[in-house]
């Protein structure tokens, strides 16, 4: 025999919450908080609020278990809370529990900082449904599951990649949801971080004179992240290298138009007095692939 509970019905407005992922599940309707920080277990209840009376029954309703994964959220038992939702998948399957129970799952684990779990749980509710109203704060937990272990530019940049992978699909698929614009400054902030890689293996190419490879690696940072800071460095890096190989036309051009994109900064100015050094100035060439590039931007 278990314990289940007796419900009267009573009304709870929506509160404001101190965590930013938790408003998420609030403005879902799978998270309601008291606006003191109550630690009754009705102010977690996403379904209207509830209050208990004790009673004495077989089964343990699917109710009753959501309700014990959230009282173990509350005590910041991530781990108790993900597998407490878990059971509604085992014991509900393909109904609205399981459905609620799934993206609970892939929020304990953001939470509990076990970032591949919750992308796992994020994915795999993407992928059986794909256009419920939660569906954009999946996308929204997965990429910031990535988001979160981008490390520095030293390193791999996988997860960068992956985060604006999985950004970029939740603005094309839902664009006007909540999670859009957030979702846009994270994946600006991981291409930033992607082409801060790129530049710090070209300067390690161009401090080698491999001067070929170094040229490869800037102008990926063109290509791909011309809209990043990095872009100015770049076009400073490009004039530096064609002059090292003695490719003045492209030095030019590099310069000219970093001039006509960054005619105050610091890079311009450096760009200038390296080419005055050899007796040149900045001239861009229309047939160059940098004045192309920046024409087609």
């Amino acid at each position: 025999m278990r314990v289940e509970h007796q419900r009267s019905q009573f009304s709870a407005g929506q509160m404001a919450v101190k965590s930013g992922v938790c408003l998420r599940l609030l403005a879902l309707g799978l998270l309601l908080l008291p606006a003191a920080g109550c630690s009754t277990i009705e102010s977690f209840n996403p379904f209207g609020g509830e209050k208990y009376e004790t009673k004495l029954l077989a089964d343990e309703p699917a109710e009753d278990i959501y309700d014990q994964g959230l009282v173990r959220l509350q005590k910041r038992d991530h781990d108790g809370a993900a597998k407490k939702f878990g059971e509604l998948e085992k014991q509900f399957p393909f109904s609205q529990w399981s459905r609620k129970g799934l993206i609970m799952i892939a929020y304990s684990n953001y939470e509990g900082q076990k970032y591949d779990e919750a992308l796992s749980a994020a994915k795999r509710y993407v992928g059986l449904y794909p256009s419920t109203p939660e569906t954009p704060y999946a996308y929204y937990l997965a990429g910031m599951s990535m988001y979160n272990q981008i490390p520095d530019i030293t390193r791999d940049q996988e997860r960068a990649e992956e985060a604006v992978k999985i950004f970029s699909q939740l603005i094309e698929k839902f664009p006007k949801s909540e999670y859009v614009e957030e979702a846009k400054y994270k994946m600006n902030v991981a291409r930033d971080q992607l082409a801060g890689k790129e530049m710090s293996v070209g300067r390690f190419y161009l401090g080698r004179k491999n001067y070929t490879a170094a040229i490869n690696r800037f102008r990926e940072v063109l290509g791909k992240y011309q809209t990043t800071r990095h872009a100015e460095e770049a076009l400073y890096r490009l004039t530096e290298a064609y002059l090292a190989l003695g490719i003045t036309n492209e030095a030019q051009t590099a310069a000219a138009v970093l001039g006509h994109n960054y005619p105050d900064g610091q890079w311009y100015k450096d760009a200038y007095t390296l080419l005055a050094g050899g007796g040149l100035s900045p001239a861009e060439s229309q047939g160059s692939w940098i004045s192309r590039l920046f024409r087609r931007a």
